[in-house]
């Protein structure tokens, strides 16, 4: 078998022998290609080396051209005229949020009769009539005259088999665990004090006071403590930084303001009380400390990191700050306007609407790197595998 492929290899034409060696050699620069790729998705998938690139690429974006720095100094000066333009621009957007603040003052006057009507109805107050209970349902769920009679014996039955409870119960608390932004904070030792929250008011400074909003949460009697409110005060500032105009972006939070909780003895959620042994060094004597300590709350809401004069706080206070300044707006701009639609789900549905289109696409691409992949002759599933070093940096 040996000689006859010899004898072939002999009797071959000298040009179809370089047409041999050109394919040999296009199959080799494609495996090359072909390993190249997979090194690179291998590299791709470290998250030290993507995190290295995502430094590199930030240093890169928006950096400048040189072309400012090549003009002559005429335009330069031309240049600074704009600037000047752009900062008093930056004070007329200043005072038109000065004048949305206003208006969002005004109209928070004609919803609060409404959110007191809320308030009324959660905590038992006020019994709403059959005209104001009744919710037209949509297209696709009206139902028929009996099924509606059926449902109504069937919702009789049940309302009668358990105990009338008074108003809605838990509605605050069942809004803060349907929220990741609240929940993530909510510890449960919290949660028998948060079935007393009876409502969350946003009362607004008063006209021609420094910019500012409140949190009032109202709780009914209860064992944990003597406040019937507690408050969070956020003071903004709408104005451009004399040092940093061009980076006014709106009103902005400077500082808040929380209250101090009266906590019954024994109640107080914030603290815990930790015990332990220590041993002499001399005698060998062993005693019992016992210490009280910070402990997770959401009650630690309303003592946040105060900001000193100089403005200047450790990373840590920072970060704290920073997340209890969305908290609060977050707060005020969606939870109380629409605390029924996050008691029921319906408002954090749609939130998540925002973000389905997004991960369709992600799941398509996906799908169409595993095609790529399974259709690649030279693609070896087994070095797809992360290695466990690998997992470990994940």
């Amino acid at each position: 078998m040996a000689d006859i492929d010899n004898k072939d290899q002999a009797e071959m034409d000298p040009a179809d022998m370089e047409d041999v060696e050109d394919v040999e050699e296009e199959e080799t620069v494609e495996n090359s290609k072909s390993k190249a790729r997979q090194l690179t998705e291998q590299l791709m998938q470290n998250p030290q080396i993507l995190a290295a690139l995502q430094g590199g690429l930030e240093g890169l974006n928006g950096s400048p051209s040189g072309y400012i720095e090549s003009l002559p100094k005429v335009v330069k000066r031309r240049i600074n005229a704009l600037k000047n333009l752009q900062v008093k621009c930056a004070h007329i957007e200043a005072k038109f949020y000065e004048e949305v603040h206003e208006l969002e003052r005004k109209y928070a006057a004609l919803y609060q009769p409404l959110f007191d009507k809320r308030s009324d109805i959660i905590k038992a107050a006020y019994e709403p009539k059959d005209e104001e209970c009744e919710w037209k349902a949509d297209e696709g769920e009206e139902l028929t005259d009996e099924m509606k009679e059926k449902a109504k014996l069937e919702e009789e039955k049940k309302d009668e088999e358990k105990e009338d409870p008074k108003g809605i119960p838990e509605f605050w608390l069942t809004v803060f665990k349907n929220v990741d932004l609240l929940s993530d904070m909510l510890q449960e030792h919290d949660e028998p004090i948060l079935k007393h929250l009876q409502d969350i008011k946003v009362k607004f400074s008063d006209p021609g006071q420094p910019m500012s909003f409140t949190l009032e949460f109202h709780f009914d009697t209860n064992d944990f403590f003597t406040n019937t409110m507690l408050t969070k005060t956020y003071q903004m500032r709408s104005e451009p930084d004399e040092s940093d105009p061009f980076s006014f972006d709106g009103p902005e939070i400077m500082s808040c303001t929380g209250c101090t909780i009266d906590w019954t003895k024994g109640k107080n959620v914030t603290l815990k009380t930790i015990k332990k042994k220590q041993k002499h060094k001399g005698r060998g004597t062993v005693r019992t400390v016992t210490k009280t300590v910070p402990n997770d709350s959401f009650f630690n809401f309303f003592t946040p990191p105060e900001v000193p004069e100089n403005g200047e706080l450790d990373e840590d206070s920072e970060a704290v700050l920073a997340a209890d300044f969305e908290i609060g707006h977050f707060i005020r701009e969606r939870i109380v306007p629409r605390a029924v639609l996050y008691f029921t789900g319906e408002a954090i549905e749609d939130d998540d609407d925002d973000y389905d289109e997004e991960g369709e696409e992600a799941d398509d691409e996906e799908g169409e790197e595993e095609a790529d992949e399974e259709n690649d002759p030279d693609y070896d599933p087994k070095k797809d595998t992360a290695s466990p070093a690998e997992c470990k940096n994940q």
